[in-house]
């Protein structure tokens, strides 16, 4: 048997192309939609940190303890948005792969088809779809983009309320005493939060370094494949 004979032909038809535009302003209109919700948990977040710095720096002899709660809250939506992250990087890698292999060939005047390499990675994708990106590298670049610098806001806010309230403290053990939660100790409270604090830093800068490592083209999407041009 001939093995040309059972090559298989790229999409070039024009039913076929109209079908993978429509396909692609469906995952582009998904990633969209994905997107807003990345925008409303960091909304969220910050106006969060903005009504608890209100409350707390509201008076003098008001409590610190908003800052540390809100700041518990802000975890919750850093995870929240991690999950919300990895489900816009499928729609987002749809999208691309498409633009790739078929707006960029349009474009440059060659004809619009899916090469076989090509479309058997997105075809794949929509029978076993999958993440395209791990839990800690979506935390990671959330942390970077937005969460880190919430963080560090809401951390040097607590210093400076059990610092300042209700009247400046002269010694560090004074302030230790003002950083107390309820039964827990001043300087377990603020241990605990400087070693979070740590912690997200050295995951953003982790995933940074892993992604300047990585200088493949679409290396988030395709698990390091390169893309020919």
């Amino acid at each position: 048997m001939d093995e040309d004979s059972d090559a298989i032909e790229p999409i070039a038809g024009s039913k076929e192309i109209g079908a993978l535009a429509h396909l692609y302003r469906a995952e582009v209109y998904r990633s969209t939609i994905w997107r807003q919700r990345l925008d409303m948990t960091t909304n969220w977040a910050v106006v969060s940190t903005g009504i608890a710095l209100s409350v707390s720096f509201a008076t003098a002899t008001a409590s610190p303890l908003p800052i540390p709660l809100v700041g518990m809250l802000s975890i919750m939506f850093l995870f929240l948005e991690a999950r919300r992250y990895r489900y816009f990087m499928v729609w987002k890698f749809r999208a691309r792969l498409l633009e790739l292999a078929v707006m960029v060939p349009i474009l440059r005047g060659k004809g619009a088809d899916i090469p076989l390499d090509r479309g058997t990675a997105l075809s794949d994708d929509y029978i076993r779809p999958r993440h395209r990106i791990s839990l800690p590298r979506a935390l990671g670049q959330r942390l970077r983009r937005n969460y880190l610098w919430i963080f560090a806001i809401q951390y040097a806010a607590y210093i400076a309320k059990i610092w300042i309230h209700p009247i400046e403290a002269v010694t560090f053990d004074q302030m230790l005493e003002r950083a107390h939660i309820g039964p827990v100790p001043g300087g377990m409270a603020l241990l605990g939060g400087t070693c979070l604090l740590v912690v997200f830093i050295v995951l953003t800068v982790w995933v940074w370094r892993e992604e300047r490592r990585d200088t493949t083209r679409m290396s988030d999407y395709l698990d390091g494949e390169v893309i020919q041009e």
